[in-house]
């Protein structure tokens, strides 16, 4: 029983030197990418602070131009007694556009074709008006081969 003993002593003193082997081992590594996690996280935070303290970048430069566009009043397709009157403005490149007030009757014009195709109940709600806007936004910006930015809706009365 002697040499049973002193093998169940061996395994025991082995395996606490194991874990104590692999406990350090844990704890470097651990110090390690911490240390790097550390750095990471102050450089983003150092790149935030940058940020903020550049201020917000400006949607758009100084080149561009703020129209409004004619109002355009129309019947909708269904009901057809229902009426329209639409609002609204462009904000478009001014070095590219020779003729303002010529491409805001143009879009103006596709607007009112555009309108007539509308049902009222195409454009209830907030997400019908988004659907509106998005589709306005990409007719005029066709319309100006790419030199109106934005189409901005100011009103929308259904009679």
């Amino acid at each position: 029983m002697a040499g049973a003993t002193k093998g169940i002593g061996q395994s025991w003193a082995s395996w606490v030197w194991t874990m104590v082997l692999l406990t350090a081992m844990a704890a470097g590594v651990g110090s390690v990418l911490g240390t790097g996690l550390i750095a990471r996280v102050k450089a983003v935070e150092l790149a935030h602070a940058a940020a903020i303290a550049a201020g917000p970048t400006p949607k758009y430069g100084p080149d561009m131009s703020l129209l409004d566009l004619p109002p355009i009043i129309t019947n909708l397709s269904d009901p057809p007694t229902a009426w329209v009157r639409l609002q609204a403005s462009v904000i478009y490149d001014n070095t590219a556009v020779a003729k303002p007030e010529l491409l805001a009757a143009k879009i103006a014009e596709d607007i009112l074709a555009y309108m007539k195709t509308v049902t009222v109940a195409q454009i209830g709600g907030a997400s019908g008006l988004e659907h509106l806007r998005e589709d306005l936004n990409e007719r005029a910006s066709i319309r100006s081969e790419g030199h109106v930015r934005e189409l901005i809706i100011q009103t929308v009365v259904v009679q």
